[in-house]
């Protein structure tokens, strides 16, 4: 099978290690438009079971991201100079670019070496192959050129975000609110590795343009927010990689396929960074994806587009479950102005339940302490 993989993200480069290793025969191309080495953004995050759902198909794989990554047990918030700690949601976090490099050993132990700094322009570009997988991001190329027919919607959000890193350490993942003269300001913040932690900056429509930053450059703007975020940060510098603030974009599609072309990650759906989902689902994408097409009969056109409905057959109760959660948790991320009028521990109790995932009977059993302190103060019955 000749397979074509748009994309060199982490969900591109599993994939094609994957497809490989089940069948040396196959022709797999990756082609990404970015120089290898180079990535934008800083630190990915999973969920406290980071990538427990590699250990038994692939223990190698999981074997050699794992010891890499930082993990702490609970998480906390600090709203009008409070922190509010949250036991037992835990979390694990590791660079984006040490997950790539990481990721490219696993598909070099294979043979297969990526196409960098090539950027698909053409359809034509697309022709040729059995299989076109987009693994290409939010602004996929294999998935603009058939819109149409995948049912593509693109709807952004109205906050703004600027994703920065930091050399401050950081003891586990922070929600950090401000409110000044300019408006309300959020930061998602964590360590990935041991000297360096994102810092997501986040604010509503209305600060965005009360603090002018239609106007700034990128060192102003990093200024800015530095002097918002000082006593978080510590006396530590903000440090930028293409930090333009951006709308998140919800993405979504209401066929997966089209003929032989694949969606995979965010090409697919986009899930709001603040549930730390997003390259887990893109993982579990291409694992369910290859195996769609390892249990077919054959590599025809026929077999090919049958694996293609399985996979979607199989995956979309699954991620339309957790887009779900996302999008609740991004409404809660829209508003959060409005829930800054709250006192630091009501609004951890109404943070804590955004996604509706975590119920006040399923937080007693994993955060015991958080809800004993809520009882204390009389918050909860």
């Amino acid at each position: 099978m000749k397979v074509l993989v748009a994309g060199a993200g982490p969900a591109g480069l599993y994939l094609a290690y994957l497809l490989k290793r089940q069948d040396p025969d196959h022709e797999i191309r990756i082609v990404e438009q970015n120089p290898a080495g180079s990535t934008f953004g800083f630190g990915v995050v999973f969920s406290d079971r980071a990538l427990d759902f590699l250990r038994d198909d692939d223990p190698g794989t999981h074997d050699l991201i794992v010891p890499a990554m930082e993990r702490w047990s609970d998480l906390a918030l600090v709203h009008r100079g409070e922190k509010v700690v949250i036991d037992g949601i835990g979390f694990a976090a590791i660079g984006r670019l040490e997950l790539l490099r990481l990721l490219q050993r696993r598909l070099a132990s294979v043979g297969v070496v990526p196409e960098y700094g090539r950027t698909l322009v053409d359809e034509a570009e697309l022709l040729g192959h059995d299989l076109v997988v987009a693994a290409d991001g939010a602004n996929s190329f294999v998935r603009t050129g058939l819109a149409a027919e995948f049912g593509t919607t693109v709807t952004p959000l109205s906050n703004r975000f600027a994703w920065y890193g930091t050399t401050r350490r950081f003891d586990t993942l922070t929600q950090t609110f401000v409110r000044n003269e300019w408006g309300s300001f959020n930061a998602h913040h964590y360590r990935y590795a041991p000297g360096m932690s994102t810092f997501i900056v986040e604010c509503d429509p209305l600060t965005w343009a009360r603090a002018g930053f239609a106007d700034m450059d990128e060192a102003r703007t990093k200024a800015f927010c530095e002097h918002v975020f000082a006593e978080a940060l510590g006396g530590a510098p903000l440090i930028a990689n293409r930090s333009i603030w951006r709308r998140f974009p919800k993405i979504a599609n209401e066929r997966w396929s089209v003929g032989n072309r694949v969606l995979v990650g965010d090409a697919l759906r986009t899930a709001h960074f603040s549930i730390g989902s997003g390259t887990r689902l893109a993982f579990e994408d291409v694992i369910a994806l290859a195996r769609a097409l390892r249990e077919r009969a054959d590599d025809s056109a026929d077999a090919i587009e049958e694996a293609l409905a399985a996979y979607e057959a199989a995956r979309r109760p699954i991620v339309e479950k957790l887009v779900a959660a996302a999008d609740r948790s991004a409404d809660w991320y829209e508003n959060f102005t409005e829930h800054m009028a709250l006192d630091p521990w009501a609004m951890a109790w109404s943070y804590i339940q955004r996604s509706g995932r975590v119920d006040p009977a399923r937080l007693e059993t994993v955060s015991p302490r958080f809800v004993a302190q809520m009882r204390a103060q009389g918050s909860v019955g």
